[in-house]
């Protein structure tokens, strides 16, 4: 993977650059490569910045052989891998307590993994601890993704995705 990232701050914030969709499904990927269950995973930005892009990547990280679809309609789909992945869409969402009716604390709760896009529609109802990914449009394909950590489990997986997106881009670095 050749995106770039810098660390902002002792491993609660994690910033990677991104260039192409494919870039974007990578780092996810990755994300997903070093999920162990139970992560919540909470994703913001504009139509078309790559929320749905780094939930595939998820989920093919997690070892899904399926094609992760934008739930926008059903609100929340699931898929079967390693962990099972529930993949919600908030978008259509006017009220956290719609929200809050999905049950979404039930999936993470029980060993799944959950990515909710659109979260901030519903902040409120979800816990300090999860990965917040933050996506903002730099160009055409360029994609700046702004990852930070609540809790212990989250800012552990965050020092887990940064190690592996090391090794990534040092790789990349010596081809």
């Amino acid at each position: 993977m050749g995106a770039f990232f810098e660390q902002l701050n002792a491993m609660t914030q994690l910033r990677i650059t991104t260039c192409g969709p494919e870039e974007t499904q990578a780092l996810g990927r990755r994300l997903g490569e070093v999920m162990e269950g139970g992560e919540l995973v909470l994703m913001e930005g504009d139509l078309g910045a790559g929320k749905t892009c780094m939930t595939q990547g998820i989920a093919w990280g997690l070892g899904v052989n399926e094609h992760a679809r934008s739930p926008t309609f059903v609100l929340v789909s699931e898929y079967e891998g390693r962990h099972t992945l529930f993949h919600a869409d908030l978008y259509r969402v006017d009220d956290p307590l719609e929200a809050e009716d999905l049950g979404l604390d039930e999936t993470y709760g029980n060993g799944g993994v959950c990515v909710v896009e659109w979260a901030e529609k519903a902040d409120s109802i979800f816990p300090d601890d999860h990965l917040r990914v933050v996506f903002s449009v730099a160009g055409p394909d360029k994609r700046i993704v702004d990852l930070s950590a609540g809790g212990d489990k989250h800012k552990a997986l965050l020092v887990k995705l940064k190690g592996v997106v090391d090794e990534d881009y040092s790789r990349d670095r010596e081809s």
